[in-house]
């Protein structure tokens, strides 16, 4: 008489040895094979197949995610099918083994417009959702703007000093310099990337590209186009 059925989780928690819950986990981390092939359903039924545990699993802190993306322009903010595996950044140092459950209920945080790109955010972490969003205006965000045109006179000191008048909300001072020729740094709280468009025009300016850099003290650094990496545990927004 063939074996009957057993659900994975169950093998699992017999061979390790150790209980459901951490047996799932190892099933969902990556760290189980049944006859050579990565299972990871807990659910998954096996019946006289080869069930192996890899010799270095280590079960990693249950906690929730939160994803860094390197948004390029003309694509619009990146939700959870925008992170596939295979574009993950190979210099994500963050020690986060990718499990499935990391994709339920992301929440996009300060999104950019869609000619906009750079850093980007996703979280599930309730923590971060709050301070990125409750938080928002006392967050400072960094952005380099590609512009064409003449400057008017004191234009710059327009922009720095604050007073701008967007759909009836005066908008708060900004730190602005020149980087090129052709090239504005902004660092601006309380300033949507979407104003910068408008706040350009306003002195003679054109914006033709813009791209974020940094959102409070995380950078995009090095991460690049299209790809994505964990927020690491000691990074602070």
């Amino acid at each position: 008489m063939a074996d009957e059925p057993t659900r994975l989780s169950k093998v699992v928690a017999a061979l390790v040895p150790c209980s459901r819950r951490e047996a799932e986990q190892y099933i969902a981390e990556g760290w189980v094979r049944v006859d050579g092939q990565v299972v990871e359903e807990p659910q998954f039924r096996v019946s006289g197949q080869r069930v192996e545990v890899d010799p270095r699993a280590r079960l990693q802190p249950v906690q929730p995610a939160t994803f860094l993306v390197h948004k390029p322009a003309t694509f619009r903010s990146p939700q959870a099918q925008d992170l596939p595996a295979e574009a993950r950044w190979a210099g994500d140092d963050s020690g986060i083994r990718r499990v499935k459950s990391h994709a339920a209920a992301l929440v996009a945080l300060l999104p950019l417009p869609v000619p906009a790109s750079g850093l980007a955010v996703l979280s599930q972490d309730g923590r971060i959702v709050r301070k990125l969003t409750e938080e928002a205006r006392t967050i400072e965000q960094e952005l380099l703007a590609d512009v064409t045109g003449t400057l008017a006179p004191g234009g710059l000191e327009r922009l720095c000093r604050g007073g701008l008048v967007l759909e009836g909300r005066v908008l708060p001072p900004a730190r602005v310099s020149w980087q090129s020729e052709a090239r504005l740094r902004f660092a601006v709280k309380g300033i949507p990337p979407e104003a910068l468009p408008w706040m350009c025009a306003q002195v003679g300016l054109q914006l033709t590209a813009l791209k974020r850099l940094r959102i409070g003290r995380v950078p995009l650094a090095g991460l690049p186009p299209g790809q994505w990496r964990y927020l690491r545990p000691d990074e602070r927004f």
